[in-house]
């Protein structure tokens, strides 16, 4: 039974996005600016950072390929001052879980409920990972702007990148 082209897919941009994600945090000048938070923006880096990590290791990593986690979402917006090198490590635990359980999904899988409820409601397998996959994307757009706002720094760290996609191939206009 081969894998769905779709988990293929979200496969290549959850990985993609969590490569951007470590790059970010790496950009930054040191630890402390990771967790600073200008006025009017609600959450640091670090913070997004956590909450992501511990998303993606729960609905991915544990709940679709059956890796042991246990999430402790109220220290994902608690938490601060942690280094970097903890961030990055909880990023590349992340990498392992998605990379490990989406090779796995089935078109049945995928059809099915999520095995998980979802706050009050129950959603499709692959609805809820498209929305991942979404989910990702917002948080790294607010990392990204982040960094820029804290550092003032405007350079990018190449975060969405197309040829990092599955069906990347050369030939372009």
């Amino acid at each position: 039974m081969s894998t769905p082209a779709i988990a293929g897919h979200l496969r290549a941009i959850l990985l993609r996005d969590l490569r951007a994600l470590r790059r970010e945090v790496e950009a930054y000048p040191d630890d402390a600016s990771v967790w600073a938070v200008p006025p009017g923006i609600a959450n640091s880096c670090g913070t997004l950072v956590l909450h992501l990590a511990g998303n993606l290791r729960t609905y991915v990593g544990q709940a679709i390929g059956g890796i042991a986690y246990e999430r402790d979402r109220p220290r994902e917006f608690s938490a601060r001052n942690l280094p970097r090198a903890e961030l990055l490590a909880d990023i590349d635990a992340t990498v392992t879980a998605v990379d490990g359980a989406l090779p796995a999904l089935t078109d049945a899988m995928l059809a099915t409920e999520f095995p998980l409820a979802i706050g009050a409601v129950r959603v499709n397998t692959q609805e809820f990972l498209l929305h991942c996959a979404v989910h990702l994307g917002y948080h790294l757009g607010q990392v990204d702007y982040h960094r820029r706002l804290v550092t003032g720094l405007p350079a990018t760290v190449a975060t969405l990148a197309p040829a990092e996609l599955s069906s990347a191939r050369g030939g372009g206009a």
